[in-house]
């Protein structure tokens, strides 16, 4: 099975894979909240939401910092 989008491609776009995991959690908490707050249904899953904004690099650890 073959993961979309590939794991090496988010570590190289974040530095490692602890940061990444991080970033992907921090972020998906915050839309989970958000929804929550606004009451809006998501679409998708709010880790799915999270790593494509890091695939397209919309979302950086300098974002979140």
């Amino acid at each position: 099975m073959m993961l979309y989008p590939p794991m090496s491609d988010l570590v190289e776009k974040v530095g490692s894979r602890y940061q990444l995991v991080n970033l992907v959690a921090r972020r998906a908490r915050d839309i989970s909240i958000e929804a929550e707050e606004k009451q809006l249904p998501l679409e998708k899953k709010p880790v799915s939401t999270a790593i494509d904004e890091v695939y397209t690099g919309k979302l950086s650890i300098e974002d979140m910092e």
